[in-house]
């Protein structure tokens, strides 16, 4: 009985620490100083310079030596709160602020349409580098556009849904875990000579942990899209698969299709040109669709942590048998 009453309030103090890392999340954005992230990305930079090889086997090694260290780290914090709810809120709390970027996000989307409506076309594709990895230096203001309302789709998920699904699911060890294997997608998950076998496995790794947190976010884009969810549920259907990457297509097909707009065409890589099939109906982008991406992002991104806050409570709760029914057992044990 007691493991059972440890356990639901173990859910219910995560649930409240999801709820308060995204409230300090949309408050403060992300750390200025001595991010958390940014520290992690200096070791793992530190540990792919002496562990670089053209091999997917080491790549590999490093993606679970990294990943696998993180979430060591995230047991041992949740074992030593979980018997202090205070203590476990907070850090909860704590873990989930440092690893969501949805206010992070707004703001660069919002500092690249305010150069877009300066105007200040040169200084919005500067901008733009912080959001995107394509090529940005002959980009004209609709690609500009473009280039924002995809990367509000896509970070949606990949920095707000998700990281609050796997914090319902397994809590710190989840939640930084989590951003631990994203952030390494980012650094080395790029089809480029260096990291072609080197990065493979960080960015499986990545792929199959988005999963949940796309389809997540595909469903919450049609449930607050603002023409309802007919137009979101049609482009997923038809063009999320035309997609190179089976999360990323999910999102940015259901925002295309609730904002009534056209994404998608083609993008310049340092790696090369990617010839993308178009998602959704309406108009492709322009500087005025920018500000009504994010305020999609923003609705999405609240139903992300209403939601993972009710499964951590509910998982919780369910995970061990009724009180009376651990107490039965015990008493019709033979002695």
């Amino acid at each position: 009985m007691r493991h059972s009453r440890v356990s639901t309030s173990r859910g219910s103090t995560r649930a409240a620490g999801l709820l308060l890392g995204h409230a300090a999340d949309r408050l403060l954005g992300d750390p200025r100083r001595f991010h958390p992230v940014a520290g992690f990305g200096t070791v793992a930079g530190a540990l792919e310079r002496r562990l670089h090889a053209d091999s997917r086997a080491r790549g590999a090694a490093y993606t679970a030596l990294l990943v696998g260290g993180v979430a060591a780290l995230g047991i041992a914090v949740e074992r030593a709160a979980a018997r202090r709810p205070v203590t476990h809120v907070a850090v909860t709390a704590l873990a989930t602020w440092a690893v969501l970027g949805g206010r992070s996000l707004e703001r660069e989307a919002s500092a690249v349409h305010a150069r877009l409506a300066a105007p200040d076309l040169p200084a919005a594709r500067r901008r733009l580098r912080s959001l995107v990895g394509r090529d940005t230096t002959t980009l004209n203001e609709g690609q500009v556009a473009r280039a924002v309302v995809e990367s509000v789709a896509e970070n949606t998920s990949d920095a707000v849904v998700a990281p609050l699904i796997w914090g319902a699911l397994a809590g710190v060890p989840g939640l930084i875990a989590y951003r631990a294997a994203n952030t390494l997608d980012a650094m080395v998950g790029h089809r480029t000579p260096r990291h072609e076998r080197f990065g493979w496995a960080s960015a499986r790794l990545d792929d199959l942990l988005n999963l949940p947190g796309a389809r997540l976010a595909g469903l919450l884009t049609a449930a607050t899209s603002p023409g309802g969810p007919a137009a979101p549920l049609r482009a997923w259907r038809r063009d999320a698969a035309g997609h190179p990457s089976p999360n990323a297509g999910v999102v940015e097909a259901s925002f295309a299709g609730a904002l009534g707009l056209t994404l998608g065409g083609t993008n310049h890589y340092a790696s090369g040109t990617e010839h993308r099939p178009t998602m959704g109906d309406g108009p492709p982008p322009i500087p005025p669709d920018i500000p009504r991406a994010t305020t999609l992002a923003r609705r999405v991104g609240l139903g992300a942590a209403l939601t993972a806050a009710g499964f951590a409570a509910a998982w919780a709760g369910s995970a061990h048998p009724a009180p009376g029914l651990r107490r039965k057992r015990w008493r019709a044990r033979p002695w």
